[in-house]
């Protein structure tokens, strides 16, 4: 049977299940919403509208399966009442989701998404025609972005479907980011003091690649900047979930002593980031932590260690040639988030 239906259900949804699949007519969803009738009839024609959208109709058949579950002898009002409570579960989904909408508005990303397909994942095309892959998540996670109108279609390259960032997408995330750091996560995830953590700027895994070397070459070529991605992929999945605060700091400068040490709930996420700032260790892990998993610029980690201008992206260069070993050497080196 179909749990309960989610909590983050924008009011226009649930005046669509109300109406369309309870049967509730549109002037007393309006009188319960203190609205005017057109209003709820508008929220109604809109959602139907937008069914031409694969995942927007996914969304909603899987909200109908999930309203109709409920007791018949319910009324309306009730399923209101299991629709508004939080839970758990949509505090997963929101971390989730915003885990997603950060990585969408990085510059020339897109949400890509095949017919049938359970995973969707953002990518970003880089200069010399590559595809680079972001970030992976599941499609119930996409269905809800689309549905909240947080994305929307780009357009259709054979059977791939992308998606990007919407105008209420930035809103939302502007909403729930902090001045500095994830919103999600508790205080030993945020950045070091000083170490603004960019909302929708360039990282600077992805400024460096565009530079280039003394032989023309990039600075950091595409399995470096791979490496780079995969640390910051498990970072973020690592923060999802209830509890989900963790302590870094005892594999960086002054503070590693080795092992995981964890308190928390077994994560794969977890043991993978622990393990990779391990084998980095103190110095290097700093670097790749700081870099990149809260995106902090070289200027600013160079003040901050007390280095010599431009010898930053150095160090970092050479962590992720470390961390491409360690990812190598452990099989690990593929995003699957």
């Amino acid at each position: 049977m179909a749990g309960p239906l989610p909590g983050w259900l924008p009011p226009a949804v649930r005046h669509y299940l109300d109406h369309v699949e309870g049967g509730a007519p549109i002037r007393v969803l309006a009188r319960r919403a203190a609205v005017h009738a057109s209003t709820v009839l508008r929220q109604v024609r809109n959602l139907e509208s937008r069914r031409d959208d694969p995942l927007v109709d996914a969304a909603l058949r899987r909200l109908s399966r999930d309203y109709r579950s409920v007791t018949p002898r319910e009324v309306p009002m009730t399923r209101h009442a299991r629709m508004g409570s939080g839970t758990a579960r949509d505090d997963t989904t929101t971390a989730q989701t915003m885990r997603v909408l950060r990585r969408l508005a990085e510059p020339d990303a897109v949400l890509a998404v095949a017919p049938d397909l359970p995973v969707a994942a953002v990518i970003r095309e880089t200069p010399d025609g590559a595809t680079q892959r972001l970030a992976r998540l599941d499609r119930p996670v996409a269905e809800a972005l689309a549905l909240r109108g947080w994305i929307a279609a780009r357009a259709e390259e054979g059977r791939v479907a992308r998606y990007r960032i919407t105008a209420a997408g930035r809103a939302a995330l502007r909403e729930t980011e902090a001045p500095a750091g994830f919103a999600e996560a508790g205080a030993s995830f945020a950045p070091a003091p000083g170490a603004a953590r960019p909302a929708v700027a360039d990282g600077p895994l992805t400024l460096l690649a565009r530079r280039r070397d003394r032989d023309g070459r990039p600075f950091l070529d595409r399995a470096l900047v791979a490496a780079g991605e995969r640390l910051r992929e498990d970072f973020e999945l690592a923060q999802i979930g209830p509890r989900a605060t963790q302590d870094w700091s005892r594999f960086l400068t002054g503070g590693c002593s080795g092992g995981t040490g964890s308190r928390q709930p077994p994560s794969a996420a977890r043991e993978r980031l622990a393990a990779a700032l391990d084998d980095l260790g103190p110095g290097l892990g700093d670097v790749a932590l700081s870099c990149c998993c809260h995106l902090e610029g070289m200027e600013s980690l160079e003040r901050r260690m007390g280095w010599s201008a431009r010898s930053g992206k150095i160090v970092l260069r050479i962590a992720l040639q470390r961390l491409r070993r360690h990812y190598d050497a452990t099989g690990g080196g593929e995003m699957i988030g």
